[in-house]
């Protein structure tokens, strides 16, 4: 509220009584500048709130009358800071991209520098394929001149081979076509009876296939140049593959389509959704018990196709997928549900079955090559459920035992069925039949087998009990009780016995 007047001139400013005097400097000094409302005042305060200077008569008579003012002096010394201030950031951003400029043209260079050792680099790894490629295919012109010779040789050992027999057939034909001009009957009779004969020893010589060629025009040679095509389109750069990072694999699709059961087996099949970049490296493929229990791993690799054999039958699995790569484990897929069949379909296993065993008729028929017992199993394995097949009998020759049951996968197939602790099964004569696991025989029953008959197996793993039927009467009480474990259909017979297999049937 005091009343405010201009401060007094400096000696030597404008209006001072300096050297300059007279309103003017000695220099010629600027004049002060005047307040833009107000034209005979100079700025004398600073106004915070309009932010901008003004004189002392715009306090007292204007708008700025009741705003905040401050020393004119003050403020322009802390804008002048606050100025310095943000100078300085400018000048160290300025420091910093002057510097990143340099960075910048050194970059230039490197990449120019290892753009050519990056050029040089993929030429030598190409020119590598190259002679790689020119080496193989020598291999195989070599393989193909050697091919070559060969069709050649044998061409012309016919045509040398043929040629002399057809030059001795033609003059021997020439021969008996001049004794046959022969008007002397005692002559040509002296000498027919051996003309004849060589002619026909001529004749036999022509045996069938003689003139036909032993080799054919054609080539027996394909090359199989199509992954090789396939990886040489594929060729390119692992781009970044140090520094984009690698994110797990997303969920695998399963392709239900594609999903199925056969028998005790389950296949399944995925695949990876599309627009996915993120690399994979496998898959793990879990399956429960069949019963609701946990998840379990079943397989673990590249593929994308799977089937697990040897599950129960009648049983439904879960299963579920999940991708990986060297970030980790992905998700798991949704789960899909396989029921195996309740009821077995199945052959002779020839791979397991002993070398003398003949087997035809796809796999259901069994004869044997020995007078020995020799062992045949079949392609099913059973741990659950009830399963019953027959065997008909084709040929019985001599009243062998034939034996007919179970078996575990390593039975002994160099003797009788049932001798060892690996079966249980029921062999059988013309007039009746036993029981016989470890070599023990119980159960003596009438009733046996002949051509034309027929032997049932029951195995009810249910029951764990085994039962055995001829022409469909039941064989006694069930021969075995208490079975568990894994079992194949099991069958041993000589040579004087031969049987079809029938499954797929149902329960007596």
């Amino acid at each position: 509220k005091h009343r405010l007047a201009p401060p007094p001139a400096h000696p030597g400013a404008p209006g001072g009584g300096g050297d300059g005097g007279g309103g003017k400097g000695a220099g010629g000094g600027r004049k002060l500048p005047t307040c833009a409302e107000h034209d005979l005042e100079n700025y004398s305060m600073y106004c915070v709130s309009c932010r901008s200077p003004v004189c002392y008569q715009c306090l007292e008579e204007g708008k700025h009358s009741k705003h905040d003012v401050k020393a004119l002096g003050a403020m322009w010394k802390q804008h002048k800071a606050q100025l310095s201030q943000a100078l300085n950031g400018v000048s160290d951003k300025a420091k910093e991209a002057k510097e990143f400029l340099v960075q910048l043209k050194n970059l230039l260079q490197q990449i120019q520098e290892n753009g050519l050792d990056y050029e040089a680099c993929l030429v030598a790894q190409c020119d590598a394929l190259v002679d790689a490629l020119t080496r193989q295919k020598a291999k195989l012109l070599t393989k193909v001149t050697k091919e070559r010779e060969h069709k050649l040789k044998v061409v012309w050992d016919q045509i040398n081979h043929c040629t002399l027999k057809l030059r001795q057939s033609t003059g021997l034909m020439e021969y008996c076509l001049e004794v046959i001009k022969e008007n002397d009957p005692s002559g040509f009779l002296q000498i027919s009876d051996a003309l004849i004969k060589r002619v026909q020893v001529s004749q036999e010589q022509w045996v069938k296939g003689a003139l036909e060629p032993k080799v054919s025009a054609e080539f027996d040679l394909t090359l199989d140049s199509e992954p090789l095509l396939q990886s040489i389109h594929q060729l390119d750069f692992i781009q970044m593959k140090c520094r984009v990072p690698v994110s797990v694999p997303p969920v695998p699709l399963l392709q239900l389509e594609k999903c199925c059961t056969r028998n005790n087996s389950v296949t399944l099949a995925w695949r990876m959704p599309p627009l996915s970049h993120n690399p994979v490296e496998g898959y793990i493929l879990e399956l429960d018990d069949g019963d609701g229990g946990q998840f379990r791993e079943v397989y673990v690799g590249k593929e994308t196709l799977c089937t697990i054999d040897g599950l129960h039958f009648n049983s439904t699995y879960n299963a579920r997928v999940k991708a990986f790569n060297s970030s980790g484990v992905g998700p798991y897929s949704k789960t899909v549900i396989l029921q195996t069949s309740d009821v077995a379909w199945f052959t002779f296993d020839p791979s397991s079955a002993h070398r003398d065993i003949v087997l035809s008729n796809d796999n259901q028929t069994a004869t044997c090559n020995s007078y020995d017992d020799r062992v045949v199993l079949g392609t099913a394995a059973f741990s659950k459920g009830v399963h019953y097949w027959e065997l008909h009998v084709d040929r019985y020759d001599n009243h062998p035992d034939p034996a007919f049951g179970i078996a575990r996968i390593n039975v002994v197939k160099d003797m009788m069925l049932g001798k060892d602790d690996k079966a249980w099964a029921m062999y059988v004569d013309n007039n009746r039949s036993w029981f016989m696991h470890c070599n023990s025989h119980t159960n003596r029953t009438e009733g046996g087998v002949s051509k034309g008959a027929t032997v049932g197996v029951l195995l009810d793993l249910n029951k764990h009990n085994l039962t055995f039927y001829i022409n469909g009467q039941q064989q006694g009480p069930p021969a075995f009780e208490n079975i568990e474990g894994v079992f194949m259909p099991a069958l041993s017979l000589n040579r004087n016995v031969q049987v079809t297999l029938h499954t797929g049937l149902e329960v007596p």
